[in-house]
């Protein structure tokens, strides 16, 4: 009988799959939207269970392609690495002329979701969107903008935003950050006019009142959100960052399909709805081949914005 119950358990643990312990990397500095996701993901995945253990570095530079890069050539065929990235990171590659790109990854799925937002300095004398239109026009480069990496979503908006205005995009002043944090710190420092990023990076400060929210880049108002969309303000812009999860180059196809439904169990876990929700992300949850379909059309289309904006030739 003995025997009989040790072979069964033995059997048993033959039969259960393994739980990876996963590393994830967040290729920017702590504090921004990519770290955000790394952590919120190492959260979630610990306390409902589906892994053991998860670790995140922080690999930041040049909107995200160093750690991409570092990513792709460190951990061929290691199914317990993953590595966030998104809309910036596709945006970056381009600008960057990175030889490493999301073909040399193995994108798994899009995660969430979150519209721009445009702030200002709480003692800024700008006191709205329409006031901030007027100084650009007056004179493009005396109005800087901190964002993310250059080519990203952040970038882009600015672009957009002056396009929209009637202002060549070429003549903005952007600044670029690698991290939410010092983009954060240039703004309440006011060391530039305005800050744009993704709306979750600046509801602290702007619930706090040291920021002051202009608009948004969603199509109709958000819920909870005193701001009006730019189109609102009379801009015809409207866009979404998005944020996704890559595994390792050279995984197998069982190697993918396993880290694949980890990463399904998470996302539909009510853990990981609940952090959403705390931090206002849109489940934009999209995976397998329905993912890589859209992801080769986001990639054209952001091809297309940036050389409209004068990023890329």
């Amino acid at each position: 009988m003995k025997q009989f119950v040790l072979a069964s358990l033995f059997a048993g643990a033959i039969a259960a799959p393994a739980m990876a312990d996963y590393t994830i990397i967040a290729p920017a500095n702590p504090g921004g939207g990519w770290d955000q996701t790394a952590r919120t993901m190492q959260t979630v995945m610990q306390e409902d269970g589906i892994s053991p253990s998860v670790q995140v570095q922080n690999v930041p530079g040049a909107g995200g392609t160093i750690g991409l890069a570092q990513f792709a050539s460190q951990n061929k065929g290691n199914p317990d690495a993953l590595i966030v990235g998104g809309y910036v990171m596709v945006g970056a590659i381009l600008t960057n002329n990175s030889p490493v790109s999301l073909k040399d990854v193995t994108p798994i799925a899009r995660l969430t979701g979150e519209y721009e937002a445009i702030v200002v300095p709480a003692a800024s004398p700008i006191q709205d969107m329409k006031g901030l239109i007027e100084a650009l026009k007056a004179d493009p480069g005396a109005v800087s903008w901190a964002g993310g990496s250059a080519g990203g979503t952040d970038h882009i908006a600015v672009g957009l935003i002056a396009k929209a205005a009637g202002v060549d995009p070429t003549k903005i002043n952007y600044i670029a950050y690698s991290g939410g944090g010092e983009a954060l710190a240039a703004i309440l420092g006011n060391q530039v006019t305005a800050g744009v990023s993704s709306l979750g990076e600046f509801d602290a400060q702007v619930k706090a009142g040291t920021l002051r929210l202009l608009a948004v880049s969603s199509p109709e108002r958000i819920e909870g959100t005193d701001a009006p969309t730019l189109k609102e303000a009379g801009l015809d812009v409207e866009l979404q960052n998005w944020r996704m999860v890559a595994a390792a180059p050279g995984l197998s196809d069982e190697q993918k399909a396993k880290v694949s439904a980890d990463i399904e169990k998470m996302v539909k876990s009510e853990n990981w709805q609940k952090q959403l929700a705390d931090k206002g992300w849109s489940d934009t949850y999209l995976s397998g081949a329905d993912f890589d379909a859209q992801l080769a059309k986001d990639e054209e289309a952001t091809a297309a914005v940036l050389k409209d904006i004068g990023l890329v030739k």
